[in-house]
């Protein structure tokens, strides 16, 4: 390499860290208590207005509060350090089985519509929907956005839910949520619980009915590798799909294994 060749390499590489720093500086800088919410959401709603997020969704933005209770939760996930059998006993498992082998006959015309559009079988899909929100009975009573936003200003994981905000008020932008959504801890709304960015992808309808969330899970499912026909125990082709679906291996195992359940019906016992 050439000297002058070298020397413009340095210039262009000092340039793209001076870039970057100025970025670093013009982005809405995170927080670790409530002291800052505020001037954070002033910063923030500017970034958004400037990416082209319009005045409703910055209005709802800016009535946001900081949630305590989420940040909270968010550092008190204990369950999913837990063994299987103790994973299974905490949620429910033999309630979620039993019931979902109800749920499964009671709708079948609407599983066997999802399984000939996606190639999702009912088991593993009764299983999210049993866990996540117990059928849709526990969907969470947090302020959707005020969740949301607390978590893309705390420093423990801001780049995700950072995107998690924006896609949030692109949904309230379009009218599809609103800055009244309720939802559980983390954003998560509708019978199975899906993150906005997941909405933006995979919803279909109204998340709140039933058959739309199950069609939008599906739908994930099938997007992340699912194939019909194949098993979806660990080691098995459509598991990478339950894992796309919640990073925690406890979970991952007990879908399959409640999802196996309900398919193969039997009696009401969660046992393997």
């Amino acid at each position: 390499m050439t000297k002058g060749r070298t020397v413009a390499t340095a210039m262009i590489g000092a340039t793209a860290l001076l870039l970057s720093l100025m970025q670093a500086a013009d982005a809405a800088q995170c927080g670790s208590s409530p002291a800052g919410f505020d001037a954070w959401k002033r910063e923030f709603s500017e970034e958004a207005r400037a990416k082209g997020i319009g005045q409703t969704a910055i209005s709802a933005l800016m009535q946001a509060h900081y949630a305590s209770a989420t940040i909270a939760a968010d550092r008190g996930q204990r369950s999913f350090s837990l063994s299987l059998d103790q994973f299974l006993a905490k949620r429910g498992a033999t309630t979620i089985v039993a019931r979902g082998r109800s749920l499964k006959q009671s709708q079948a015309a609407l599983f066997a519509s999802i399984q000939q559009r996606y190639g999702v079988p009912p088991g593993p899909l009764i299983a999210i929907w049993g866990m996540e929100t117990g059928f849709g009975s526990q969907r969470g009573n947090q302020n959707m956005l005020s969740s949301i936003a607390t978590l893309a200003y705390d420093c423990r994981r801001p780049e995700f839910f950072t995107d998690q905000l924006y896609a949030a008020l692109k949904l309230i932008d379009r009218g599809a949520l609103s800055g009244a959504t309720r939802g559980s801890m983390h954003g998560e709304v509708g019978q199975t619980q899906f993150m906005p960015k997941n909405i933006l992808a995979y919803g279909t309808g109204n998340l709140d009915v039933a058959a739309n969330a199950l069609n939008s899970t599906a739908n994930f499912l099938k997007a992340h590798g699912w194939r019909a026909g194949a098993g979806y125990q660990p080691g098995e082709p459509n598991f990478a799909a339950i894992e796309a679906w919640n990073a925690a291996g406890v979970y991952q195992k007990a879908i399959a294994l409640m999802g196996r359940q309900i398919d193969e019906g039997g009696g009401a016992s969660a046992a393997r």
